[in-house]
């Protein structure tokens, strides 16, 4: 039995998240069959994290045991040529320790959210990005984002089927950049809550809008109440864009 890490990236459009579902094609189940087809193996995966419907991902960290004997870099090939079209392509793999989990190692995981601030439609990245046509005030974003920096109770920043045992998290880095028409927000911590990250980026674009002040921000994360939350924000422009492990997590062949 060999444990690989596989890293993995996907739109997310076409599916209905991550998990596996009996309602719809998700991530998982796409990878898990293409390992089946060439292993005839029922390999489960393991992730770093969960994405929603729409959500996509740069570089989701999986792990799968497979009992078949086969190299990581033929493993890689095999599974993308199995899962051709789908928009998902196995990035690397590499053998783990038997002890690896790519969700309970995790030390860290980082979000990217994408908004496009521009009034005409998006031909090229529409599912990809949020597009919001009025001027955002990038800067006034960033100075409201730093007052969720530390460890808070986020539960207005919580799906009401958020599954944490609770809603106290720290978040390690939250920052808002203007690149021409594109803002990028880029949020880092060890975990994150459901529907977390897509919230606060919700929240924050009230601020640039300049409907909220950061004031506002401030006394809806103190409120601890789902309901004084501004608006959630749509998955289309939300990624997965890396989980961090100590090191090394590879198997070493010395």
């Amino acid at each position: 039995m060999t444990r690989f890490r596989l890293i993995i990236e996907y739109d997310g459009r076409p599916f209905m998240g991550w998990q596996r579902q009996p309602h719809g094609p998700t991530v998982q189940q796409a990878v898990e069959a293409a390992i089946f087809a060439i292993t005839g193996e029922r390999a489960v995966l393991h992730a770093a994290g969960r994405t929603d419907a729409g959500v996509h991902a740069l570089a989701m960290a999986v792990h799968v045991d497979v009992q078949r004997p086969i190299s990581a870099f033929r493993l890689t090939d095999a599974i993308n040529a199995k899962l051709r079209p789908q928009p998902v392509a196995i990035l690397s793999a590499e053998e783990v320790p038997q002890d690896f989990h790519a969700r309970f190692s995790c030390i860290g995981r980082r979000y990217l959210y994408r908004i496009i601030n521009r009034r005409s439609p998006l031909a090229l990245e529409a599912g990809r990005a949020w597009r919001i046509p009025v001027v955002l005030h990038a800067d006034a974003m960033h100075k409201a984002a730093q007052l969720l920096i530390g460890s808070h109770d986020f539960t207005t920043f919580r799906s009401a089927h958020c599954q944490s045992q609770s809603p106290v998290k720290t978040l390690d880095r939250l920052t808002v950049r203007r690149l021409g028409d594109k803002i990028e927000i880029e949020a880092a911590a060890r975990s994150f809550l459901h529907h977390q990250v897509r919230s606060m980026v919700g929240c924050l674009q009230l601020v640039g809008r300049g409907r909220w002040s950061a004031r506002d921000l401030k006394q809806a994360l103190e409120a601890k109440d789902r309901a004084a939350l501004g608006l959630n924000a749509p998955p289309d422009g939300l990624y997965f864009v890396e989980a961090l492990y100590e090191t090394p997590t590879t198997v070493s062949r010395a």
